[in-house]
Parts: C-alpha cells; sequence; structure tokens
C-alpha cells in the first residue's frame, strides 16, 4: 500500500513539473512574440518618421534622415534575403556571418546620425556630413553586394535546374515519338522514315538436276522447235488478301450479278 501512495506522489511531481515547464515555455514564446512584434512596430514608425523627415525638412536634418533610411532599407533587405536563403543554400551561411559583422557598423553609424539628429550645432555636423556620407556608401554597398551576390547564386541555381528539366523533356518528347524517327540503313535514304507492308513472298519450285525434258513429254501442248522451257509453278498473290497496316481497310471482294 505505502508503495502504491508512493508511486502515486511520484507521477503527481511529475506531472506538476511537466505542466510548470510547459508553461514556463508557451510564457516565453508569447513574451518573444510581443518583443517581436513591438519591435517592428518601433521599426517601422522610425521608417515612417525618417521616410517624412528627408522629403519634408531641408538642411542637415533632412540628409541625415536620409543616410539613415538608406543604410536601414539596404541592411534590412540583405538580412531578410540572406536568411531566407540559408535555408534552401547552406554554403550562405559565411556570407551571414558576414554581414552580422558588418551590421555591428550599421548599427554604430546608425546611432551616430540619430545622435547628430539631436545636434544643435549644425556647424559641426556640416562639417561630419561628408565623412558620414563616405561610411553609410561602404556600408550600403557591401551590404548590397552579399544580397545580389545570394540572388545571382539562387538563379543560376534555378537556371540549371531549369536546363536540365528541358534536356530531360526534350528525351522523353523524343522516346514518345519513336515511330516518327528512324535510323537510316545503308542504301536507303534518310527520308524513308516508315516502313512500307511486308509483302508475301513468292514460292518457286526447286528445279531438280537432271537431263532437259524433250519437247512434247509431260505437256499438254507442244512446244516449237529450239525452245528450252522449264515448267514454273508460280501462282500471283490474290490482292484482296494482301495484308497491310491494321488501320487500312480490306479490299471488298468483286460481285458479279
Amino acid at each position: 500500500m505505502e508503495a502504491v501512495i508512493l508511486i502515486l506522489g511520484l507521477l503527481a511531481v511529475i506531472f506538476v513539473a511537466l505542466g510548470v515547464y510547459a508553461t514556463v515555455k508557451v510564457v516565453g514564446a508569447a513574451k518573444r512574440g510581443v518583443d517581436r512584434t513591438i519591435t517592428q512596430a518601433r521599426r517601422t514608425v522610425e521608417d515612417t518618421a525618417l521616410r517624412a523627415k528627408s522629403y519634408g525638412q531641408l538642411g542637415v536634418g533632412g540628409e541625415l534622415a536620409q543616410l539613415r533610411l538608406a543604410l536601414r532599407t539596404s541592411m534590412r533587405a540583405t538580412q531578410e534575403a540572406l536568411q531566407a536563403g540559408v535555408v534552401e543554400d547552406p554554403s550562405l551561411s559565411e556570407s551571414l556571418g558576414l554581414f552580422e559583422r558588418l551590421g555591428v557598423h550599421g548599427r554604430e553609424l546608425d546611432e551616430e546620425l540619430k545622435t547628430l539628429e539631436r545636434e544643435p550645432d549644425r556647424a559641426t555636423v556640416t562639417s561630419r556630413l561628408p565623412g558620414l556620407k563616405e561610411r553609410t556608401g561602404r556600408i550600403t554597398r557591401s551590404a548590397d553586394a552579399l544580397r545580389w551576390a545570394a540572388r545571382d547564386r539562387a538563379r543560376q541555381f534555378a537556371d540549371d535546374d531549369l536546363s536540365a528539366l528541358n534536356v530531360q523533356i526534350d528525351v522523353e518528347a523524343g522516346a514518345l515519338r519513336h515511330w516518327t524517327t528512324e535510323e537510316p540503313g545503308p542504301g536507303r535514304p534518310a527520308d524513308q522514315g516508315v516502313q512500307e507492308p511486308m509483302r508475301e513472298p513468292v514460292r518457286e519450285t526447286a528445279q531438280e538436276p537432271g537431263p532437259r525434258r524433250k519437247q512434247g513429254q509431260g505437256q499438254g501442248q507442244s512446244q516449237g522447235p529450239g525452245e528450252d522451257r522449264t515448267a514454273q509453278a508460280i501462282t500471283a498473290p490474290d490482292p484482296r488478301l494482301r495484308t497491310g497496316y491494321p488501320w487500312q481497310k480490306s479490299a471488298r471482294p468483286e460481285t458479279t450479278n
């Protein structure tokens, strides 16, 4: 009895532990989902604000907004392209690692541009603007190079697969049309692709060696002098019984009235 109670107690403890673990996992997943949603919403708001500043604000503030918008757009597009491509092409993992290193410089530049937007000394910001543009261009060019290289690689794989598929389809189509193509044999024109119907061979009686018959022997009528002929048992085939292709109609016998 005590053993049964001990086993039931252990099962209860296990079930409670599993319930707590499942609850923690669900709460963690929900928290990550909420954080992801908040991050995406904050990012969308920032992008909208930067786009409004780049078009509506003049001077140094507008140029800083344009630099931040170009930087964020290029980095986000490259990240999405590499993360989507590495699922089907694991060789892009190295490119994704390089992009992570590039992203460190991109985040530092974005924070610096964001700080300069609130800088009251516009003269200092204006003096530093050429260097900021050059850094932004270097980072965006590297990100664009990774993104387009990944896309070109995926397109090349798709083109190679399509070419191989076209070859297989051509071979299959030729095999399905095997009756229209025939290798020409020796002494046969190449344009004769369809075989003619086989005719019934003509049977001939073999002649036995021996002396020639005399004139008039074993024949119903006499032969002229000097003629040397042999009897041949040749029967011409009936054209009505000649066989052809299975789709040809057989000739109808003639009827006599």
